[in-house]
């Protein structure tokens, strides 16, 4: 008798796993890389998604060939259907034109699948005829750091050095 119970609840527990409670829209897409190699590893690559009218803005990494899942991003007062896709930028120097940095998300195979409409594509070095010199020169990071008796019991100077009151200002 127990083994039937047993059974019984085994059963409804492989049907209930099967069910897909989401009612979240879903966004499928693929990121691609002009100038690569063949086996490059298109991972970590940052791309978000933004509606019109919706607050929230849903953001995702790729994977190792480049491709995308992420809920479509909603909101409970708001339901446009004007949404794009951005591709930010990755662990490496992406050039990106802007026509293929953005797209419009479009409603895909699926009942609750969307996907991109047209491609998000990039390189890895810089395109001809353009001028690619990334500013290396930083200032210097470096504090002032007066010297004070330790006796004293002071923070280091570097810490209250750098404000710069405002004096005689009604």
């Amino acid at each position: 008798m127990a083994y039937v119970h047993l059974i019984t609840l085994l059963f409804f527990a492989l049907v209930l796993a099967r069910i897909d409670l989401s009612a979240c829209q879903m966004v499928k897409g693929k990121v691609s890389c002009v100038d690569c190699t063949h086996n490059n590893n298109l991972s970590d690559i940052n791309v978000s998604l933004k509606c019109e009218g919706v607050k929230k803005l849903a953001m995702t990494t790729t994977k190792d060939d480049g491709s995308f899942k992420v809920n479509l991003p909603s909101d409970h007062t708001k339901t446009s259907m004007n949404c794009f896709a951005t591709l930010l930028g990755g662990p490496i120097q992406l050039y990106v034109s802007k026509q293929n940095q953005v797209s419009q998300i479009i409603k895909g195979k699926e009942k609750k699948d969307y996907t991109i409409s047209t491609p998000l594509s990039f390189m890895i070095s810089c395109p001809k005829n353009t001028n690619c010199k990334a500013s290396t020169a930083f200032g210097s990071s470096k504090t002032v750091d007066f010297p004070l008796p330790p006796e004293w019991g002071l923070a280091p100077t570097s810490y209250y050095i750098p404000f710069f009151p405002i004096i005689g200002i009604p």
